[in-house]
Formats: C-alpha cells, structure tokens, sequence
C-alpha cells in the first residue's frame, strides 16, 4: 500500500515522497522530528495524535494448554516468513499473516508437572504472572481488571498476584455468562455479598489493628503486608460496586442447555469459553484473559472414534506412534478453536470499528515442551494480532541462553505500552523480530 508523505523540513524543499511501507514502517517514519504529514487514511484531524498516543495493542489474552503440544507436529521444519505449515499449524494456515510461531524459547525453568506454572510466572513459581503484571495498567477502567477462566479441570495454577498468590479460574460456563451479563436479580444477590464482604474486612481490621500494638517488630512487618492485601481486596470490592452501577451489554448468544464441564466435554468447554472470551472484548467487560487448558485422564470420542487412552496417559506416548497420533487429533482440536477465535476477533470491531485483533494480543503457549520426558524446555508458542510483524516462524536454539521466552513477554509488554525492560530472568526483547 502507498502512503504520501509531505516533508516541511529546512533540509528538503518541500519535497512530496511517495513510498512503499508497512503500519509498522510508518509508525516509525512519523516520529521524525519536523514531520508533516497529509493521510487520506485519517478519519479527523486528531487521528493523528491517537495513533501517536495509542500503544498498538490494548488487550490481552493467554491461552496456556497444561500438556503442551507434540513439538514435531506443532513446529515447522523451516524458518522465517516462507515455512511450509506442520501438521498442528494447518488448521490455522489461512490465519499465517495474523501469527507468529516461535521454536526454543522457554524461561529455563525446572522440569515437571510441578513446574508447568512458570508459564506466565517466569523461571520460578508463585511469581506475579505476565497478565497480573498487565492487567492495572491497561485494565483498570473495563468492568473486570482481570478474568482467569479453565477449560476443564485444572491441576496447576496460572495465574499469581503480586503476592505469588494463586488466583482462583471460572469453571462453568454459565458462571462466566452472569458475571458478563447478569440480570437485576444476579446484580440485587452481588449486591448482598459485597455487603456482607465489607462487614467482615471492616471487622478483621479492626481486630488486626489491635492486635499490632502488641506483637514484636517482625509481626508488625508481616501485619504490614496483611494491610496491604487487605487494601488490595477493599479496591476489588470498591471496583465491583461501581460495576453493579454500570450498565451490563446487551449480547446475542445463547448458553448450551447445561455447563460442558465432564471430563469428556472438555474440548465443547473449551469452545464455549473462547465465544464468551471474544464478547468480553467487545463489550469491554475486561482487557486481560487468561485460560488455563486442563488435561488430565479424560478418554475422547473424536469424529465417532474413541481414543484409545485418556488424554494424559497420550501425552506419556513413550514414542508410541498409535499413541502419538490420537495426542496430535486432540491437539488439532485445540488449534481449531484457537482458529476460530481469532476468526472472531477479525470480525468483531472495537470502539474505533477496528478488527479487535489489530489491537489484541493474543498468546497460545504452555509451561510443558514435552510432556513424555516431563521437559518444560523448547516450550511450543504462538503470538497473535496486537499490531505486531507476523507471518513468521521465529527459531531459536534452546542450548543459548540470549533468548528466552520473558523477551517475549517484554516485546509484548512494550506493545501494551508498559516501560519495562526485564520480565523475571529476562533483560533482553525481540523487538527486533516482531516491532
């Protein structure tokens, strides 16, 4: 696409440039000292200002699968923009412009099951997790700062308060539903229970300010921090109340007739969650989603076949071939509804009528590269949307150290528009890749 440029500048003689570039490219060429430019693209005159002003990207949302993905089907065998599509990727193929896929990153974290949490932790567990960080700074006025949700049952956390605090996930969908868009009932019995909730901090405080006249030094200290989670729930409550006075969205989407949440319907689970996901973005309920897919011993039927195992006894294939293909047929489930989400998010549209993707961040990804060998290295990773340079296959060597997975997190932060430069053991971005 061609863009004209009008340079008022004493080194040119107003000279008008016609040339070649991408959003990015022009984002940067803007940012010339004495530049004025005319863009028929701009819908006002202050259009301008907003993208100068605007971070590129305003949401986000994690996408974490507990028993990762089979890394020789999920990665392609070439590099760069030109890479011929895995097995894992084809479903998505038609979306390649909109992604990226990254091969050896990980935050060189131990290995296990046990350590599966450092996904958007960093290298150690029970960290302040990439959308907590996120989520006060781009978050803050949408009716939810946050929402953690799962796809089945879980058996590790994702997502840790500032206090390395496990945060607690929505199960049912229809409790996602009435939290979204409750009706007068649902907001009158809200009401009740933030009542009730305030009585019993307004009671514990008390009780705690007493009690720290007379403990030693150390106990003052640890007293200390309880008053500032203690405070930290209090603005939670105080940010509730102001939702029960702000008008719910009205939305057209019908709720199957009773909550997937059998072992068994975990894949239909997991479907549900991503449509409610894409309508709490364009309603602006919240900015920062995360969902933790479960996987524990569930045996699925697929297309009118029952696998022959439970969905984490394949993950444990041994290199088993059978086993191997029946792990990849559940996987591509997944990458078909991670498809059909980001289908949604090209066609739904924000406030500005911008595709929500444009301004979405989007990560799939896992704190287990190989679940067989109980690995949490090489962890397979996809970033959507949020405005970045997609369409690549981005490969690094897992054995070096320069790139890990936080330079990631920090490109992504950076996007958001958070000034931040390190993100756990990371100090570095890939920038350079994807800006």
């Amino acid at each position: 696409m061609y863009y004209t440029y009008i340079i008022n500048n004493s080194s040119y003689n107003s000279t008008t440039i016609v040339m070649r570039t991408n959003s990015n490219t022009r984002r940067r060429f803007l940012q010339a000292a004495g530049v004025t430019v005319a863009l028929p693209l701009l819908e006002s005159g202050n259009a301008h200002a907003r993208e100068a002003s605007t971070p590129p990207a305003q949401r986000l949302v994690c996408i974490g699968t507990y028993l990762g993905f089979h890394q020789k089907a999920f990665y392609p065998e070439a590099s760069g923009f030109n890479y011929e599509a895995s097995e894992l990727l084809k479903p998505v193929d038609h979306l390649r412009d909109e992604f990226t896929v990254f091969s050896g990153l990980d935050h060189r974290a131990g290995n296990g099951h046990g350590n599966w949490s450092t996904f958007l932790a960093g290298q150690k567990n029970n960290q302040i997790s990439l959308d907590q960080i996120v989520a006060p700074k781009i978050s803050r006025e949408s009716r939810f700062e946050s929402l953690q949700i799962s796809a089945g049952k879980v058996s590790r956390p994702m997502n840790f308060s500032k206090e390395g605090i496990a945060l607690p996930m929505i199960e049912r969908p229809s409790v996602l539903y009435k939290k979204l868009f409750s009706s007068p009932d649902d907001r009158q019995r809200l009401d009740y229970l933030l009542d009730s909730g305030q009585s019993a901090l307004d009671s514990v405080r008390e009780q705690a300010k007493g009690l720290k006249q007379r403990v030693s030094k150390q106990d003052q200290r640890k007293l200390d921090e309880y008053f500032s989670a203690l405070r930290d729930v209090e603005q939670r409550v105080a940010k509730q109340r102001e939702n029960l006075a702000s008008p719910v969205a009205n939305v057209d989407y019908e709720l199957p007739e009773y909550d997937p949440i059998a072992p068994t319907l975990m894949l239909e689970c997991e479907n549900v969650m991503y449509d409610l996901m894409a309508l709490a973005l364009q309603t602006d309920s919240s900015r920062v989603i995360t969902m933790n897919i479960g996987g524990l011993g569930q045996v699925f039927t697929l297309d009118g076949r029952t696998l022959r195992a439970g969905y984490h006894a394949l993950s444990h294939h041994g290199n088993d071939p059978d086993k191997i293909r029946d792990l990849v047929r559940v996987e591509l489930e997944h990458m078909r509804s991670f498809g059909r989400f980001l289908e949604q998010l090209k066609q739904k549209t924000d406030a500005n009528n911008q595709p929500l993707l444009e301004s979405t961040l989007v990560l799939l990804g896992t704190g287990m590269g190989d679940a067989s060998r109980h690995s949490n290295r090489d962890l397979p990773t996809v970033v959507a949307g949020g405005g970045l340079n997609h369409g690549q296959h981005l490969a690094f060597d897992p054995k070096d150290d320069s790139a890990l997975l936080g330079d990631l997190y920090i490109t992504m932060m950076q996007q958001l528009g958070l000034e931040t430069s390190n993100f756990s053991n990371a100090k570095n971005n890939l920038n350079e890749h994807l800006v």
